[in-house]
């Protein structure tokens, strides 16, 4: 059975949404500065951008998503050593929770621990499909005039 890509996208979305209100209320009960506050946050942003990644992208590869998101999350994390996001973050609060404000090294072992157990599930999910006779990817309806 084939998703449409509407619904795809709307799955996608709500993944991210989850994601990030996972994450705020993990971040509303764990002690401030504990290690389940800052690893478990760093990997729900990682699944995040991973969602996110499906959502621009719903065709794409189980391996390409999880390089695309892994690529913007440690892009992220090494655009921190400039000091740019800090300031950024200091006047805009979505500037904080999309470029964070300090460089971390042990959050680029966090993101794929967010990834890449989502793109061994999209990897599982894709044979799944293979072995049914359809495809996984969500189906895309073309209109012609």
């Amino acid at each position: 059975m084939s998703i449409s890509h509407g619904r795809f996208r709307l799955a996608m979305l709500g993944a991210a949404l989850g994601s990030l209100a996972t994450a705020l209320a993990v971040r509303a009960v764990a002690p401030v500065g504990s290690w389940m506050e800052q690893s478990s946050g760093t990997a729900l942003y990682a699944a995040m951008t991973w969602a996110g990644v499906r959502f621009l992208a719903p065709r794409a590869g189980p391996l390409a998503v999880g390089a695309i998101a892994l690529a913007w999350c440690w892009g992220v994390e090494l655009s921190q050593l400039t000091g740019i996001p800090a300031a950024l973050s200091a006047h805009s609060l979505a500037a904080r929770l999309v470029l964070g404000t300090s460089f971390d090294p042990v959050d680029m072992i966090w993101y794929p621990i967010g990834v890449v157990p989502l793109v061994i599930v999209h990897l599982r999910a894709r044979r799944r499909g293979k072995g049914r006779g359809s495809d996984p990817r969500p189906s895309v309806s073309v209109r012609r005039s």
